[in-house]
């Protein structure tokens, strides 16, 4: 199977090369190919790349940014950094991405480099839901399938109640349709909606009388770690991770809800 890549470099003179040395490889579909950082995000999110070729000077948000957000929106991509500037922020990134090419290397270098990436297990699966309320139910059986497809049947019942919560609130707050993800991998479920309306989650404290508002206090109570991105062109995608009970030793940092940006 092929391995999917988006292509952020604003140079687009240099993306064609790219993208034809890549495809002349054969091993590698081009998703998308993008010449700023709010395209690369919205695009990462949707397509869901196996590989993220990124350049660090673009023109609208800096590198170690584009990188973050990158991170959030698709955890299970693979990213190389190919780019001119190394000692402004390049460096202190190394730690983060599979590699990091200087451009003085020629294209054929990278492609090499990138044919000759391992590839870590990452199960994931994908279903449209909504905008109609009846889908939640749906979110719950597509959930509880791939738990038991994947080895990971005793997250069912917490898993199900964090996805009819964040399925609910892009129904009801959003009020479009929404993509739900599933992934798995050696330390956590990872569950991901994204939307395409307006607004953020705001998770608030509930009195006794309150009929709702509880929601995402309950995720967060359920979760390792959960958080949310705007995407820059509308909509966002809110993630939640659950702990497997068959990780290895070691806890994940538990990390606070990401701040829209």
């Amino acid at each position: 199977m092929a391995v999917t890549v988006l292509l952020v470099e604003d140079v687009a003179e240099l993306r064609s090369v790219l993208r034809q040395s890549l495809q002349f490889r054969g091993d590698f579909e081009i998703v998308a190919e993008v010449g700023d950082g709010a395209t690369a995000i919205v695009a990462a999110a949707r397509h869901q790349p196996d590989l993220v070729v990124l350049d660090l000077g673009l023109p609208d948000i800096a590198g170690h940014e584009v990188l973050t957000r990158l991170r959030r929106v698709a955890p299970a991509a693979q990213v190389v950094v190919y780019t001119g500037s190394m000692s402004a922020e390049g460096l202190p990134l190394a730690a983060q991405v599979e590699a990091l090419v200087s451009k003085d290397h020629d294209v054929g270098y990278l492609v090499d480099l990138l044919a000759g990436l391992s590839r870590s297990r990452y199960d994931t699966a994908v279903v449209d839901l909504g905008p109609q309320p009846a889908d939640v139910p749906a979110a719950r059986r597509f959930l509880a399938e791939h738990c038991r497809r994947w080895g990971c049947a005793n997250l069912i019942s917490d898993a199900q109640v964090v996805v009819t919560e964040l399925v609910t609130n892009a129904f009801v707050h959003a009020g479009t349709r929404c993509e739900l993800r599933a992934g798995l991998t050696d330390r956590a479920l990872r569950l991901q909606v994204t939307d395409y309306g307006p607004g953020m989650p705001d998770p608030q404290a509930a009195d006794d009388r309150a009929e709702g508002g509880r929601g995402l206090l309950l995720v967060s109570a359920l979760c390792v770690a959960w958080g949310v991105e705007a995407l820059p062109d509308g909509g966002k995608v809110v993630w939640a991770e659950l702990l497997r009970t068959d990780a290895e030793d070691g806890e994940p940092a538990v990390t606070a809800p990401a701040s829209p940006a």
